[in-house]
């Protein structure tokens, strides 16, 4: 009888065993076969909501941020991956605020907690939190930021803590890293350190997005100087070189912010490049005057392996009456990327439309 009931309880657990390797396969199946041909990354650039310091009156009216995206909403349609670059912490208080001592140079962005509502309403799924002011409300800041992105779902990277995030979405595995030349974020100027970040990621993910807040900020820093940046005694880096090395080691995206004016295009090893984004959805305390109020919507077509096919250009601004960006209908941000592509990228097959069309 023992061995009777020794040999049905093999029999039984081998056919468990053939069930679920079965499902198991049934599954892995159906994900490939769900996986989709055409990847679509919306990008822009610096989102700054307002700020609680030095007080309120840098907030909307009544602390409603509904308005932030209200206008331009409907572009961000049909993105399986939605990035912007969190230019601020989202705090509870102005507790621990970084002390200016030339307040012409320095700034304090700190953003309600509440408002990764108005992230997460926009559609936002991925952030990067890597600039030179995610650390203005110290450690308490950057934790409070973590914590409300995380519970509204909202995926970040780019803190020494939290140098990558993993997305998956309708079977495709989206790898993504962050870098700033700033204290707490993974550094842009440590290259071969990123490569190895970069790397690891390609092995794991089927697209592999690198974000990069870098380069000189202002309207005279426009174009991509292919040199080391310094910027108020700062190194900014060479964002031409991380770029490109990014790329070859596995990169598939490469989304650059920090000048707070827009930058040329590129495409390097089939791979597409935006080397800055500019102000998006900035409401106080930043500069949109001419060309510093312009920015574009980048909807980036790849392949499932990450090659670009075209890119899409909606062209916005930011009016002073109100500051939320909306559709511009003179389209300036598209003459000036195709002039700054020309100038910067002579050599690089890329044509850029009147209509935004990029391919």
């Amino acid at each position: 009888m023992r061995i009777n009931m020794t040999m049905m309880w093999k029999k039984a657990m081998l056919v468990l065993w053939v069930l679920w390797s079965f499902s198991s396969k049934q599954a892995q199946s159906q994900e490939t076969a769900y996986q989709k041909d055409t990847i679509q990354i919306v990008a822009v650039g610096d989102i700054m909501m307002g700020t609680m310091f030095p007080n309120r009156a840098h907030l909307p009216p009544n602390n409603d941020c509904s308005g932030s995206f209200a206008h331009v909403k409907p572009y961000f349609a049909g993105a399986d991956i939605l990035f912007g670059n969190l230019e601020g912490a989202l705090v509870r208080s102005t507790a621990g605020a970084k002390k200016c001592f030339n307040p012409k140079v320095c700034y304090t962005f700190g953003m309600p907690a509440a408002f990764v509502s108005c992230l997460s309403d926009a559609g936002f799924n991925l952030l990067s939190i890597a600039n030179n002011h995610s650390g203005d409300f110290g450690g308490a800041g950057r934790q409070t930021t973590k914590e409300v992105l995380k519970e509204a779902g909202i995926h970040y990277a780019g803190q020494t803590d939290c140098p990558t995030a993993i997305v998956k979405k309708e079977g495709v595995k989206y790898g993504f890293c962050a870098f700033a030349p700033n204290t707490g974020t993974v550094d842009v100027n440590d290259i071969s350190a990123a490569q190895a970040i970069v790397h690891e990621l390609d092995s794991m993910c089927d697209i592999v997005i690198v974000s990069f807040h870098a380069g000189a900020e202002g309207r005279i820093y426009q174009h991509v100087t292919r040199n080391t940046e310094i910027f108020i005694g700062e190194n900014r880096g060479n964002v031409y070189e991380f770029a490109h090395r990014m790329i070859e080691a596995g990169a598939d995206l490469l989304l650059g912010h920090g000048p707070h004016v827009t930058r040329a295009l590129e495409v390097y090893e089939n791979r597409f490049i935006v080397y800055s984004m500019g102000n998006f959805s900035t409401y106080s305390r930043i500069n949109v005057q001419g060309v510093n109020g312009l920015a574009p919507i980048i909807r980036i077509f790849t392949d499932k392996e990450g090659k670009f096919i075209k890119a899409q250009i909606t062209p916005t601004f930011q009016p002073s009456h109100d500051r939320t960006p909306r559709y511009d209908p003179e389209r300036r941000i598209i003459k000036v990327l195709q002039n700054l592509t020309k100038t910067d990228f002579p050599d690089v097959p890329l044509s850029i439309s009147d209509e935004g069309e990029v391919f």
